[in-house]
Formats: structure tokens, sequence, C-alpha cells
């Protein structure tokens, strides 16, 4: 370690220490007072044991009342001048002087101040004058109470310093510990979302084999009728359930791990079970899609995929869907039009994340009835 890392380090120390102990070093303050009472406390006993008595309590208690224990000995100071008696208020008045201007308000080091040279210039000139060289003594004297000041006032804008560093400091850790809370609930925010998108419509095929084949059975007076028809209402249910635990999910502690994000060529695994679940589909494209970036993909995909998911739910029977992929000068337009009877009023999860996958890239989101049926219509713009 080096030598300033050193006396830092041992600075610390001692500070810590006088936190924990004051008495200590008003003690070790108070112990040369008495000593240099000792001779007048002989010649003097009686003035100087009740100047010296005075002297020592504020001496204990100027840290929570600066300004009061300053009183307490300049008035010390004015009753060992007027009897002659020497027990070293001087001394502690410039010390009582440091604490006001270090740790009281900025009013009483301005009367202590004055206090001070008040009395200085009462000593040298009327109670104790000086016979020679008053103007020098002056001078030492008005030297020291500024020495005093300007240490104190010097400790109090450190430890204001320090106190605005720790201040800061804490409040960097705050906001880092929110920005923390806020990426992770991001996340859950997107696995959620992801969990809706993917659960979500693979249940719905599921809902929508299982009635489909119910309805096939009940025609055909099949046993297997109730045991489908059972299948669809479970699946219903957990579509419900679905939707309570998202909001339980994100404020799970898990770190789940994603699979690997879909894109556009997925949709031709996509649309199979779609159709298979009792809903027709087309599907076209136009331009060089292959080139797209993988984020615009996956936003392409689960737009789709929400689009036709809604579909399967609201469109009703008889409906069918058309898809269509088109790129061109660094846009991509989506659009999912079916000649169902719509979708409910209120906006689903599925349109608040269409919205939100278009807003990363610049992309505006169209859903309504359309002239026959609903309409979601998305433009994407590539990032450059």
């Amino acid at each position: 370690m080096s030598a300033q890392g050193w006396l830092v380090d041992r600075q610390a120390r001692l500070r810590a220490f006088d936190r924990r102990h004051p008495w200590v070093l008003d003690t070790l303050v108070a112990v040369p007072i008495v000593l240099f009472s000792i001779p007048n406390l002989i010649e003097k006993p009686l003035s100087a044991t009740i100047a010296t008595l005075l002297l020592l309590p504020p001496l204990y208690w100027r840290r929570r009342h600066p300004f009061p224990a300053f009183l307490v000995t300049a008035a010390t100071e004015l009753i060992q001048a007027s009897l002659d008696v020497g027990v070293g208020a001087g001394v502690i008045l410039l010390v009582m002087l440091f604490g006001v201007a270090s740790r009281g308000s900025w009013r009483a080091m301005a009367w202590a101040s004055g206090i001070t040279v008040a009395l200085s210039i009462s000593e040298i000139y009327w109670l104790n004058p000086v016979p020679q060289n008053r103007t020098v003594t002056l001078f030492l004297l008005l030297g020291t109470t500024m020495g005093a000041v300007a240490s104190g006032v010097a400790v109090r804008t450190r430890r204001a310093y320090l106190v605005a560093l720790e201040d800061r400091a804490d409040r960097l850790e705050v906001e880092r510990d929110t920005r923390a809370r806020l990426a992770v609930a991001e996340e859950r925010a997107r696995v959620a979302r992801e969990m809706h998108d993917i659960v979500g419509h693979h249940v719905s095929v599921i809902v929508g084999l299982a009635d489909g084949a119910a309805a096939l059975a009940t025609s055909r007076a099949e046993k297997t009728a109730e045991p489908l028809q059972l299948i669809g209402t479970t699946g219903r249910q957990a579509l419900a359930e679905l939707r309570r635990v998202l909001g339980v999910l994100r404020d799970q502690d898990s770190d789940p791990q994603l699979s690997p994000q879909p894109g556009i060529d997925d949709l031709d695994r996509l649309l199979p079970s779609v159709r298979a679940a009792g809903l027709p589909v087309s599907y076209s494209t136009s331009g060089e899609l292959q080139t797209l970036g993988r984020g615009v993909q996956l936003a392409v995909y689960r737009i789709v995929q929400e689009a036709l998911t809604n579909t399967l739910k609201h469109a009703g029977p008889g409906a069918t869907a058309q898809v269509t992929l088109a790129a061109s000068d660094g846009e991509v337009r989506v659009r999912v039009h079916d000649n169902g009877r719509g979708a409910p009023a209120a906006p689903s999860h599925g349109l608040v994340g269409m919205r939100e996958r278009a807003a990363m890239y610049g992309g505006v989101v169209t859903a309504g009835p359309a002239e026959r049926g609903w309409l979601v219509d998305v433009v994407l713009k590539e990032p450059s």
C-alpha cells in the first residue's frame, strides 16, 4: 500500500472510531485544558476551578449543540478575562468556533465569528490591555479566528460532498435495480406474448379439430361424439386458464429457455394445421421475402399466426381466409382477410401483440371489419 493510501485508510479508521466513541476525542481535548489550568488552580483555586468546570461540559455536547456550546465558552472567556484567570478558554473558544463553522447554521457561524472578534478586541484594548504591539496581537487573533472558521467551512464542505456522493451512489444503485427489474419485466412480458402466440394457436387448432370431429361423429351417431365434445370444452377451458396464467408468468422468477424463433418458411407448416382445424386458407407471396431479417420474419409469422387464430375463434363456421405477403422497397405488407362474421369489439391480446411487433419495425396495423368479413393489414419496414 502506498503512503497516500495508508494515510487515507488511517483517516477513514479514525473517523469511524470517532463516530463510535466521540467522547474519546473530546476527552483528549479536555485533558490539556486541565493540565494548562493547574498553575492557576494553585494560585487562584476558586475562580480557576469555576472557570475550568464551565469549560469542560461544552466540549462533550458541542457536536449536537455547537452554537450553545460556543456561547457558554465565550461567556467563560469573558469571565476569565475579567478575573485575569488563564485556563485556556481562548483556545477552547477557537475549537467551539470551528464546531459552529463545521456543524452549525450559516447565521450561527456569522454570530460566532462576530462575538469572537469582539472578545478579542475587548481583551486586547480594555479587559487585559496589551502593553505593546496591540495591532500585531489583534491581527494574530483575527488570523486564528479566520483559520478556525475556514477549517470548519472546509470540513462542512467535505462532509456535504461525501454525503452527496453517497446519495448519488444510492440513487445509481436504485436506478440500476429499477432498470434490471424493468428489463426482467419486459422479457417476461415478451415470453408471455410468445406463450400466447404459440400455445394459444395450437390449443385453438385442437379445439377446432375436436369440434369438427364431434360434429361429424354426431351426424353419424357414433359414440365418440361425447368424448370429442369434452375435448373441445376442455380446450376452451385451457385457453381461458392460459390467459389467466400469463399474468402469473410475468411475476415468476424462472428463466425459460425458448426454442428457435420461426420465420416465413415456417408458414408452410402453420397453414396445414389451420386448414385441418376447419379453416380453408389460401396463401400467396410476392417479392424477396427470404432476404428479410430474422426479426422481421418472426414478426410476420406471429402476425399471421395470431390473425388466423382470431379467425378460428371468431369467424364462425364456413369462413375462409386469405393470407398475402408482399415485399418491396424496404417494406413488407401482411394481409389476412377472412369472410367470417368478424372479431369481438374488445381488443384481444393478439391485436395488442401485433401492434407492439409492428411498432418495433416502424409499422402500422389496421384491423377491423372489411367489405366482407374481417381484415388485418400490417405494413412493416425493413431496418436499413
